[in-house]
């Protein structure tokens, strides 16, 4: 029996229900997302595009394109991988958002439901480990997104080449890549390892897919 072919069904777009376009296109623009597109029709009909950096998905928002009650766009999740520096982003753009949190030992209580449930401790996660620290945001309308910091995926979470969505995020690995290298040389007495980048190289693959980092 002839084995299908493995298809690609890649994530593209999310469409979140807003009451006012302009008001609505005023604040992603101001997030620093990029706009893709702006079209409309003469029977009222309307569709905007907008893309967060380094992501390969998009939100659209308009009118006629969704029959969802504006707001009820909840739990959107973008992934960062620098926390403190993601709201510090968004504070100086203007826009006000929740204190970093994380999860703590219970899923039941009285906080905005996330994935973690809906209890929220006050800081990042103290261990700081992957998939734990978050912050929240809304838009005008009451749509709800959350930042999450994932700076290594669990095994089998990533199937693919390696790569990053902007400069920054690169810098960020580097720089976990340096912390464990120098670890590494401090463990072979001190002295110099000229395969550095090989070694980065490979803590960096597979930090990224979840793997065994190199010791």
């Amino acid at each position: 029996m002839t084995k299908a072919p493995q298809i690609d069904f890649k994530f593209e777009i999310a469409v979140i229900p807003v009451s006012d376009v302009d008001r609505a296109k005023t604040f992603y623009t101001k997030l620093g997302w990029r706009l893709d597109a702006d079209f409309a029709a003469p029977d009222d009909w309307r569709v905007i595009q907008f893309t967060p950096p380094g992501s390969n998905a998009s939100v659209i928002f308009g009118r006629n394109v969704t029959p969802a009650a504006p707001g009820s766009a909840q739990g959107l999740y973008l992934i960062v991988s620098d926390i403190a520096a993601a709201r510090d982003a968004l504070v100086a753009r203007g826009v006000e958002t929740s204190d970093i949190f994380h999860g703590g030992d219970a899923h039941r209580g009285t906080d905005t439901p996330y994935i973690f449930g809906q209890v929220r401790e006050n800081g990042p996660d103290p261990a700081r480990g992957s998939y734990r620290s978050f912050l929240s945001f809304s838009d005008p309308d009451g749509n709800g997104w959350l930042l999450q910091e994932i700076t290594a995926r669990l095994p089998g979470r990533v199937d693919g080449d390696t790569n990053f969505g902007s400069a920054s995020e690169l810098a960020a690995a580097l720089r976990r890549a340096s912390s464990a290298h120098g670890e590494h040389e401090k463990r072979n007495g001190g002295k110099h390892d000229d395969n550095w980048p090989d070694w980065y190289a490979d803590y960096i693959v597979k930090e990224q897919a979840g793997k065994q980092l190199p010791a």
